[in-house]
């Protein structure tokens, strides 16, 4: 796979569970093919939106197993293989290789606090157990430290380390040597603007269409148009956010029909206040009816 084909709207994927909390193959298989034919490029399982710090190995990939068997192998698959352990990454990366990904999205390592020398080390120890490309994840919100641009691009160098999704706004911008991926909803069309290649994104399972055009008129020139179009998706942004995803989302995907609001601990259901804010965002963009 070239680096050129990693972007646009690409949906990191919520992980269904059944009434007894294991992992639902057959909900995965149809939310996959929905994402698909509602907006999405390519998508992202067993990252954090799919409650991948929850899923064991076996689970893991059993998931992409069962998602790449449903969308065939033409579509982009990317599957969560980073860790704060980096043997446990390299196995779970090889694994994640054999059963299909087409690239790698490997965490910052997180609780252990590396220094610039680790951090490489573990980058490249990863790399080196795939040819599949690596695509960095910087989100010093969950892992605690922060991997600044310089030493992003530094990573680069490494031979199949080619993008990062990017979820530490302040420091969005153009990488050499790396495809920019907006890590967060808000920015999606701003990392569009400076340069880079797309969203690994969550409110893309409501609205993937209009995430889409945004991204269409972006790139047709219509500027002002796209802003337009990210407007209307702000207060939906916003109260995917109430609290910590995939908290809002999994309440938002049960009210519209797409799967069961089902978390695994220590995820929780929303309360009633953050559940009216996730009701009425829908109900503006008419995804459920309104009352």
């Amino acid at each position: 796979m070239s680096q050129a084909e990693i972007g646009g709207v690409l949906t990191a994927m919520a992980t269904p569970f059944d009434e007894d909390g294991a992992v639902d193959h057959a909900g995965a298989a149809r939310l996959a093919v929905h994402l698909l034919e509602n907006g999405s490029d390519g998508l992202v399982v067993a990252g954090s939106t799919g409650e991948a710090a929850t899923l064991d190995d076996d689970e893991q990939i059993d998931l992409l197993r069962a998602v790449r068997a449903e969308v065939g192998e033409e579509t982009l698959l990317i599957c969560g293989s980073g860790t704060n352990d980096t043997r446990h990454s390299i196995n779970l990366t090889r694994r994640a290789d054999e059963a299909g990904a087409d690239a790698m999205l490997v965490v910052t390592p997180y609780y252990n606090k590396p220094n610039r020398a680790g951090m490489r080390a573990h980058v490249a120890a990863i790399a080196a157990s795939t040819e599949k490309p690596i695509l960095l994840y910087n989100i010093p919100s969950r892992t605690v430290i922060n991997v600044p641009p310089e030493d992003l691009a530094a990573l680069a160098e490494i031979e199949n380390v080619v993008g990062v999704k990017q979820a530490n706004d302040a420091e969005l911008g153009a990488i050499e040597g790396l495809n920019v991926l907006a890590g967060n909803d808000n920015v999606f069309l701003r990392c569009l603007e400076l340069g880079g290649t797309g969203g690994i994104l969550v409110a893309s399972h409501l609205v993937g269409p209009q995430m889409a055009e945004i991204r269409d008129l972006f790139e047709a020139g219509e500027h002002e148009r796209a802003r337009e179009a990210e407007e209307r998706l702000l207060p939906l942004y916003e109260a995917l956010s109430v609290t910590t995803n995939p908290m809002p989302l999994k309440a938002a995907l049960e009210m519209v029909g797409l799967c069961s609001e089902q978390m695994r601990l220590p995820m929780v259901p929303l309360d009633d206040g953050q559940r009216a804010v996730v009701r009425a965002a829908l109900e503006r963009l008419d995804l459920i009816p309104v009352g």
